[in-house]
């Protein structure tokens, strides 16, 4: 009996090919429907002063998200971003404003840049704690950080007993002040939070792209496994993230505590979901295994850019929570997609070579 072969799909993968690139591409088309919506509805949405402010919230979300990227791609997630942004916000504020009480009754007092970097150094440990957890007690992540949130919401509160640093100035005789600088200060009409925030973002996609970590970081998220018996040394990739996930929320606490001149032991409540939401956006998997630094930021910038506009045409906040909310889940709907029909080409295309 002969055999009679079948016939090739006669769908053209053209059409699913330009879907597919439709899907990829999503981020900057929700970018420019952002803007354009809102530079109709919003009076002086486009103008140099409200872009730049902006820009400089944005900045603050996209530090996170970041962080996050790097998290989700290994497969895990990062629940106590805002937490430890409000700790080192705390950490900042209680340095400058009180100092560090010895037991033996001596008070040591930072400069600025030592705040900062104690500041940082916290931020980071904070990551390491997630990691062990995660690594050599093997707990879940979303569980380990969720308890890490908790414990580092409830050590800034217990910093000021629940109160605000309220001045954070300092004084010529204890030598820290220029602390306003941080969140204050610009360079070339920029904030200098935006320019960190570029040279953290070509730092992250610099390793994400050209490094052996940055290559081992995505292997773990894609089969950690596998990765495992290649060699990489998964728990050590894991370590990283968390801690890097870490520091970039330990800047965020330092600019915010600047900006105000001030520090609240609340300061970065809910910051973990616009984080997760702007790497979702941006194409990040939460299954792992695919993201960039990239298309994380221009996923922060929509989300600040829907939060800023939202705000000038005055729709309540609540309405504002439940649009982030849609805006999450669409963006894990067309994830999802955007897989199918990748395999879905991917297929045709085999089949058509074959």
């Amino acid at each position: 009996m002969t055999a009679v072969p079948q016939p090739i799909p006669s769908t053209a993968p053209s059409g699913g090919t330009l879907l597919l690139t439709l899907m990829k591409l999503r981020t900057f088309i929700a970018l420019f429907a952002v803007l354009i919506v809102f530079s109709i509805l919003a009076p002086n949405f486009m103008s140099t002063a409200n872009l730049i402010l902006m820009a400089k919230h944005v900045a603050l979300n996209a530090f996170l998200a970041i962080g996050m990227t790097f998290v989700i791609v290994t497969g895990g997630i990062d629940l106590s971003v805002g937490s430890i942004v409000g700790l080192c916000s705390m950490v900042a504020g209680g340095l400058l404003m009180n100092g560090l009480a010895l037991p033996i009754g001596y008070t040591v007092w930072f400069s600025v840049p030592e705040t900062v970097l104690v500041t940082l150094a916290i931020g980071i440990l904070v990551g390491v704690v997630n990691g062990l957890l995660i690594t050599r007690l093997n707990v879940a992540p979303f569980i380990a950080t969720l308890g890490t949130l908790y414990v580092a919401r409830g050590a800034a509160l217990l910093m000021s007993e629940g109160r605000t640093f309220p001045n954070l100035a300092g004084t010529e005789a204890h030598a820290n002040q220029g602390f306003d600088v941080l969140g204050g200060g610009r360079f070339l009409d920029l904030p200098y939070a935006v320019w960190a925030l570029v040279v953290v973002a070509l730092a992250a996609a610099y390793l994400a792209r050209s490094t052996p970590l940055g290559r081992h970081i995505f292997a773990v998220g894609g089969n950690e496994r596998a990765a495992g018996l290649s060699g990489i040394r998964v728990n050590r990739v894991k370590m990283f993230v968390y801690m890097f996930s870490g520091f970039c929320a330990a800047i965020v606490g330092l600019i915010i505590a600047s900006e105000l001149m001030a520090s609240h032991p609340a300061t970065g409540e809910t910051f973990e979901l616009n984080a997760i939401a702007a790497a979702v956006l941006g194409g990040t998997s939460m299954s792992g295994g695919r993201g960039t630094v990239g298309g994380t930021v221009i996923g922060a910038f929509v989300i600040g850019i829907l939060g800023d506009g939202l705000v000038m045409m005055g729709v309540s906040s609540f309405w504002q929570t439940v649009i982030k909310g849609l805006v999450i889940i669409a963006a894990v709907v067309v994830d999802q997609a955007q897989r199918k029909l990748q395999q879905r080409v991917a297929l045709l295309q085999v089949a058509r070579q074959s």
